[in-house]
């Protein structure tokens, strides 16, 4: 069995890791370290969340750095604020024993002064968001002349982001004489041409292509009726008492409604999204680390970089639009060698990727049922158990107490004092839940009637209108940009938006009749690039024809991505919209594949 001691780490740096109960290290630790350690060439590294990939280079590349060199010798470069000040702390946790060892972490939503201060006092390894450190390399706060290491951790989802100029910028400032280390999930075309333009030589290697912790991870999905999804996220929460999850959502205002619907029912939960401060995010999950906060609600974005090694479940209330968000959100379970369950909750529209997706994870997702009221309070009801069988006894403090209590209760037995006690938690959710309907679909009903509403192919007709939009192509828009600005600026579900025409310097967009009104009122007169934006209705109310899923338009986690750039160290025009693979070639969205096949 490998051990950490046999690579030639710094003795300071086992010690860390012993305090850190770091044993056995992870496929890719094992090919990755011995492979960093001689310092002398560039690298490429695949390996999906969960894997160990910040010790696969953070171990390496302390034992690398000259501590005497006070300028910074190492650059780590993460998509996300979560994802920077988790690394920035892992090495850290490395580094405690090693004397003068210093690591500064630069993200936006942060006071830039400190960060100058803090890279003012000497820095050996800085770990950074694109934006923030061009912003300081701008200010001549940053210096990366003396840069021996350039690490992209989480590649894809960097250039999925739109960071490739921000990117190229930050290399122009770094010295010739370096060693790239590229760490990565998947291969898109995109990392492909990183690796060609500024890797010489690289020596890859490969973790299983599939999460090492998939094996611990159980697959499930249940089906339900759109206006009853939250309904079942509640049912499956009461059903498993000891639940401590993440929830996910695709936009920041699905994520804080459920998380304020949740709190309004008593559970401890709360929201993580873009538009909260840095201090706001740091509250919350420090809320979830210490176990304060039962669920999380996320978007895909804000949750890059959490590491609680506890995670139960993850549920994903809405599937992500490309299947390796759904594997990295996955992946938030069943870490460190333990088990995790992996939860869809998906309408009778959507039951069709379920295949698709299982193809892409080559892993079984099972049908499963929303608990009923029987099931919940049978959970519930072996939870007080447990927690009776537990309970510490105060002998002190309760002693004063014990006569009134024994002479109130001493016509009850031990049996009917036993049923007494636990039917005040059973009696509360079973009466809670007595007349509540089964949120459940039976699919091959549904399949019956959703045939028949479609004529027998894949296609369903909706009443929908026509915009027209003063905003096109030479605004800098394709289809994914475009649909993120209206669900930024609209607020409306993403499948009210159907097929989009992109012109020059103006579009025609098909809107659900129900949020037509909405969409024209909240973006006419709204001034873009110092633009006034026109919005109005090209075209009667009419019969449209679309596939489900959008239209083919293309699209991702656009409630972070779209929204205030600065959250994410995003500049207008810089990204790149990402769009569903689940099933197609080359990353089409959900609607268009479906269209096709």
């Amino acid at each position: 069995m490998a051990t950490f001691d046999q690579y030639g780490l710094n003795p300071s740096i086992l010690d860390a890791l012993t305090d850190l109960n770091f044993k056995t290290p992870t496929p890719i630790q094992q090919e990755a370290i011995p492979a960093l350690l001689a310092g002398d060439r560039d690298f490429i590294g695949l390996a999906q969340t969960g894997t160990g990939k910040t010790a696969a280079f953070g171990l390496p590349l302390c034992n690398l750095i000259n501590v005497d060199d006070r300028r910074p010798q190492a650059l780590i470069l993460a998509p996300t604020r979560e994802l920077c000040v988790q690394i920035a702390n892992d090495i850290l946790q490395f580094t405690k024993y090693l004397p003068g060892f210093s690591t500064v972490a630069v993200y936006g939503g942060a006071s830039i002064e400190t960060q100058i201060r803090q890279l003012k006092k000497g820095a050996h390894v800085v770990v950074a968001t694109p934006g923030r450190l061009i912003d300081l390399l701008h200010r001549k706060a940053a210096n990366l002349g003396g840069i021996r290491y350039f690490i992209l951790d989480e590649a894809d989802e960097m250039l999925n982001m739109g960071f490739r100029e921000e990117i190229e910028e930050i290399l122009s400032f770094a010295g010739g004489e370096k060693h790239t280390w590229l760490f990565s999930a998947t291969m898109p075309p995109e990392v492909r041409q990183i690796i060609g333009t500024y890797l010489t030589n690289p020596l890859e290697l490969r973790a299983n292509s599939i999460n090492t912790t998939a094996e611990n991870i159980t697959h499930k999905y249940y089906v339900v009726h759109e206006r009853d999804r939250y309904k079942a996220l509640k049912r499956i929460v009461d059903a498993t008492p000891e639940i401590f999850a993440i929830v996910f959502c695709r936009t920041k205002i699905q994520t804080q409604d459920i998380a304020e619907q949740l709190i309004k029912d008593g559970y401890n939960a709360d929201a993580l999204h873009g538009d909260l401060s840095q201090p706001q995010r740091d509250k919350v999950m420090g809320r979830y680390r210490n176990r304060s906060l039962q669920i999380l609600v996320a978007t895909d974005v804000a949750a890059r970089g959490i590491d609680v090694s506890d995670v139960t479940h993850v549920v994903h209330y809405y599937l992500p639009d490309e299947a390796e968000n759904y594997t990295h959100r996955s992946g938030r379970t069943a870490r460190a060698g333990k088990k995790g369950e992996s939860l869809v909750l998906v309408n009778t529209k959507e039951v069709f990727k379920i295949k698709q997706l299982e193809q892409k994870i080559k892993a079984k997702i099972h049908l499963s049922k929303v608990p009923d009221a029987l099931q919940i309070g049978e959970q519930q009801l072996m939870k007080l158990v447990h927690k009776l069988h537990k309970v510490e006894i105060d002998e002190k403090g309760i002693e004063q107490f014990l006569p009134t209590i024994f002479e109130e209760l001493k016509e009850l037995d031990r049996d009917e004092l036993i049923k007494r006690i636990v039917s005040i938690e059973f009696n509360r959710f079973l009466d809670y839940y007595r007349d509540a309907d089964d949120v459940n679909v039976d699919l091959a009903h549904a399949g019956k009637r959703s045939q028949a509403g479609r004529g027998g192919n894949d296609r369903y007709s909706i009443n929908q209108s026509r915009l027209f939009l003063s905003l096109g192509t030479v605004d800098g828009f394709d289809k994914g940009k475009m649909l993120g600005y209206i669900l930024d600026n609209a607020e409306i579900p993403k499948e009210a938006v159907g097929r989009m025409d992109l012109s020059g310097v103006y579009s025609h967009i098909d809107i659900d009749d129900q949020y037509a009104t909405k969409v024209v009122e909240a973006l006419n007169g709204e001034v873009y690039r110092g633009r006034k934006v026109r919005a109005d209705m090209a075209t009667p109310k009419a019969k449209k024809t679309r596939p489900s899923g959008g239209g083919g338009s293309r699209g991702s986690d656009r409630g972070d991505r779209g929204g205030r750039r600065s959250d994410y160290d995003q500049k207008p025009g810089n990204r790149r919209s990402g769009g569903g693979d689940f099933g197609g070639k080359k990353s089409r969205g959900w609607g268009e594949q479906r269209g096709r096949r």
